[in-house]
């Protein structure tokens, strides 16, 4: 079972929001975050220091460019309507 742990955070006078260190060594953030508008929530996720990382052997290279953009669009629209339930 997945613990869920709760804090209220208050935004600075400039609208921003620190990130309690607890939180932020337990999910491995280092500098980047990528925050989706998820309508009611924000989705806060955390990005690599490199990007490239993440996505070490996800592409075939034998697909063409137009395959592998397509695939990224139908990706990005599945993972949009997981946000929305």
């Amino acid at each position: 079972m997945q613990v869920v742990k709760l804090s209220i955070l208050q935004l600075d006078s400039k609208g921003r929001l620190t990130l309690p260190k607890e939180i932020r060594e337990s999910l491995n953030i280092k500098k980047k975050v990528l925050i989706i508008n998820a309508g009611d929530h924000l989705k806060i996720i955390p990005l690599p220091s490199n990007p490239l990382q993440i996505l070490h052997g996800t592409f075939n290279a034998k697909k063409s460019f137009k395959e592998l953009r397509k695939q990224a669009e139908l990706t990005s629209e599945n993972e949009a309507k997981k946000g929305r339930s």
